[in-house]
């Protein structure tokens, strides 16, 4: 390839303006073919000329025509020669590496910004802030900026090194060639300049003569500059030394103002003066004022670190409806204690495997630490599913306390699991035929099998063993079983479907009527099938419909749909489109009509815009608010002894049903022991606490449980691993047995110097570093 042959790429192609990454590819492109001499055709894109290092030590010229746009020139090399036939934008030069720029017009703003090598020459004026941050690395030449004009305001800002020439030639101001408040924070570097100024940085620059030498460089260079700018002519006006000033930058000695003074000085002259014998406050007070050590310990240091072992709650566990302490599980699988980890769950929900195994979407998970370092979550499904084989706690014996629960889904046989796990005797009763509501007649058994389901339904029916089903139950009933029993929890759920206000509804079936149907194998939905509604519930419609034959399936809405999760995946993978925003007008013989007039074609259409609960049979001193019962933060109603809980006060997910009602049974647990309401109040712990530096990042999925038990993090609970004591530089923490059982570390406040590397350096953000409380 001539390297003298002219290669011409133009801003646009076919008329449309290209972007700066596709022009600079192109450009990089012809480098790599072996061009040398590029034409640039320019429509403001960025950066030209900058990083053209693949070149090697050939020359390339790169000539700009037309709008160039910021930080042309940019990490220049110096194999690089840049000429623009105009006036150049923003950042000309910016971290110029060697590049040698010729700009034939103004430049705007931050002209050569931090550059450390080559040369910029502009044929006018420039904007604020140039020559900022330049530096000079003395193994190479000074990196040079020539202004025929003036420059702008704040130039030579911080300005570390390089050498700026400032004309004066036709300048913005006249009375002022080097712009408002220059050479602020100057360290270095020189500055010729030309003309009159307003002043500049007295603390950091001075000018002083300039000597033979700096004369004969700046008159050999000034020739070469006006050649590259095409001004030779100007050369006898501007070669008279007496125009001529130089700025220089002050040196640390001249910046400190005169001697300081030194503590053994200020002491005596100062401190015991004032505060001793015959000063302000000697004779009056007796002060301690002996030098204090430049490392301070006891009463003395700013900080102390503080042991909050359990003070927080781990994400996990705070993000959990259920409340299950999931990593004090992960610390019994690391303890070898598997079974103990495995039984804890019954503690706090009777469907361990069904739930954390398979249904619920893991908010654990989800808010898991490792998750802000990019680190996958700890698998807690794993020890969900282990958990089928967890072993029944024992059970006390009856106390004679009596409490009915209304209803058998998940959220009543929680609460009625809790209270007999406390000797009470919880008595279920439902309108269904079988024990578990939505979770036992409505979940498809393509996301939980089914041996595990009515393995841990057969668990309960060995805990709660009086359990009415098949009784609807009036506003009689109620009556009288509330006055058989000491406390009532409604649990009815949410049965009743919402249903849109359109012609032909009664064509449509609900989402929870085509699932039951769906679970017994008594519907066939046909090839076609439209769900108005997509979220989870309405993608398990679509899942069951794919496995019953259809073919076509459509999830509309009228916004984005709200599912997510595995349920979103599953329908995803049954080949269901969703569409949004749709608007239902009608539902036909053929399938719906959108509002748009278009109509889907549906053998099956299925509601799934949610269900409300069914509540004819609540008393009427119970209050309700738009369809859902009213509770308190315990689940207590505006009834003393009726409490509710599930999707009968609010929607939500099978663990929170889980989690009201182990809270309204321990509410009611609470209230049988005559004590104060039982709460955990504490936050959860702030994320940045815990150090993930100790994790392996390369692990993207765990092999068993044990794996999962190492890289738990164990957030806000010690891990007893001993790293705060072998860090600490005073030998100031140790271990400390407790007569109670356990451990605590604890920190001798004579030996710690409140450095903070126990809070640094501890995993589990146990440690803590507060303020000292202050000296009175």
């Amino acid at each position: 390839m001539n390297d003298n042959t002219v290669f011409t790429i133009s801003g646009k192609i076919d008329g449309n303006r290209i972007s700066s990454r596709i022009l600079e590819e192109r450009i990089q492109d012809a480098i790599d073919q072996g061009y040398r001499n590029l034409e640039i055709r320019a429509f403001g894109q960025h950066g030209i000329g900058g990083r053209l290092w693949r070149a090697g030590t050939g020359p390339v010229h790169i000539k700009v025509t037309g709008s160039s746009g910021q930080r042309l020139g940019s990490l220049g090399f110096s194999n690089t020669r840049i000429e623009v036939t105009g006036p150049a934008s923003d950042d000309v030069g910016w971290l110029n590496a060697g590049a040698q720029i010729v700009v034939h017009g103004h430049a705007g703003n931050g002209a050569v910004n931090g550059m450390s090598q080559g040369k910029v020459f502009v044929a006018g004026n420039i904007g604020a802030r140039g020559m900022t941050m330049t530096k000079h690395n003395p193994r190479f030449e000074a990196p040079e900026l020539w202004v025929l004009g003036s420059a702008g305001d704040y130039f030579g800002e911080f300005m570390a090194g390089g050498i700026a020439v400032i004309c004066g030639m036709n300048p913005q101001n006249p009375d002022n060639v080097l712009g408002y408040r220059p050479l602020v924070g100057m360290v270095g570097g020189k500055v010729f300049f030309r003309g009159p100024h307003a002043g500049f940085s007295q603390a950091d620059a001075k000018i002083r003569p300039i000597d033979p030498t700096e004369w004969d460089w700046l008159i050999r260079h000034l020739e070469v500059f006006l050649k590259q700018i095409n001004r030779p002519h100007l050369f006898s006006e501007l070669s008279r030394l007496e125009s001529w000033q130089l700025l220089v930058a002050r040196s640390p000695s001249e910046k400190t103002g005169g001697p300081r003074r030194s503590m053994s000085a200020f002491r005596s002259q100062i401190w015991n003066r004032e505060l001793g014998k015959g000063g302000l406050v000697g004779d009056l007070v007796d002060l301690d004022r002996s030098p204090i050590p430049v490392i301070t310990t006891g009463l003395l240091r700013r900080q102390i670190p503080v042991w909050e072992n359990r003070k927080y709650r781990s994400p996990c566990e705070g993000t959990c409806p259920t409340g299950i302490p999931v990593h004090e599980r992960w610390r019994l699988i690391r303890d070898g204690q598997v079974d103990e980890a495995v039984n804890l769950a019954l503690l706090y929900t009777p469907f361990p495997a069904s739930v954390c195994g398979y249904l619920c979407p893991n908010l654990c998970m989800q808010a898991c630490t490792r998750q802000s370092a990019m680190m996958p979550a700890v698998d807690v499904t794993r020890l969900g599913r282990a958990s089928i084989a967890a072993a029944l706690p024992e059970l006390p014996d009856m106390t004679g306390a009596r409490i009915a629960v209304i209803g058998g889904g998940p959220g009543g046989i929680s609460a009625a699991w809790q209270l007999r796990l406390q000797g009470h005797d919880a008595v279920v009763f439902d309108m269904s035929r079988s024990l578990g509501g939505k979770l036992e007649s409505a979940i498809p058994r393509t996301r939980i099998p089914e041996n595990i389901l009515s393995a841990e339904l057969e668990r309960v029916r060995q805990v709660i063993p009086h359990v009415h089903l098949a009784q609807r139950l009036t506003r009689e009933d109620l009556m009288r079983i509330r006055a058989d029993h000491d406390f009532m929890i409604i649990a009815a759920g949410a049965q009743k479907p919402r249903l849109l206000n359109v012609p032909g509804i009664e064509r449509a079936i609900s989402a929870l009527d085509f699932l039951t149907r769906a679970r017994s194998g008594d519907i066939t939905p046909g090839k076609s099938v439209v769900i108005i509604g997509a979220g989870n519930v309405g993608c398990d419609v679509a899942t069951e419909a794919k496995r019953l034959g259809a073919e076509t399936i459509t999830l509309i809405d009228v916004q984005e749909p709200a599912s997510f999760g595995k349920e979103r995946k599953d329908a995803e993978a049954a080949g269901a489109i969703f569409r949004w925003p749709c608007f239902t007008k009608e539902i036909t013989e053929k399938g719906i009509v959108l509002t748009t007039l278009e109509q889907i074609d549906a053998d099956t259409v299925v509601i799934s815009i949610g269900d409300v609960p069914d509540l004819d049979f609540l008393p009427e001193d119970v209050k309700t608010d738009r369809g859902f019962i009213q509770v308190d933060e315990t689940g207590q109603t505006s009834v003393p002894d009726i409490f509710a809980i599930g999707d009968a006060v609010k929607p939500g997910l099978l663990t929170d049903a889980i989690g009201s009602g182990r809270k309204a049974a321990t509410a009611i647990l609470d209230r049988i022991a005559g004590r104060m309401p039982t709460r955990d109040d504490r936050p959860i712990i702030d994320k940045k606490r815990v150090s993930l530096e100790y994790y392996d990042p390369r692990i993207i999925e765990f092999r068993d449980m044990d794996a999962c038990g190492d890289q738990c993090a164990s957030c806000g609970s010690c891990r007893d691993c001993g790293i705060c004591v072998a860090i600490c530089p005073q030998a100031a923490i140790s271990r400390q047995e407790l007569i109670t059982g356990g451990y605590e570390y604890r920190v001798d406040d004579n030996q710690c110097i409140g450095c903070g590397f126990c809070a640094n350096a501890c995993p589990c953000g146990v440690w803590n570093l507060m303020e000292n409380s202050p000296l009175e």
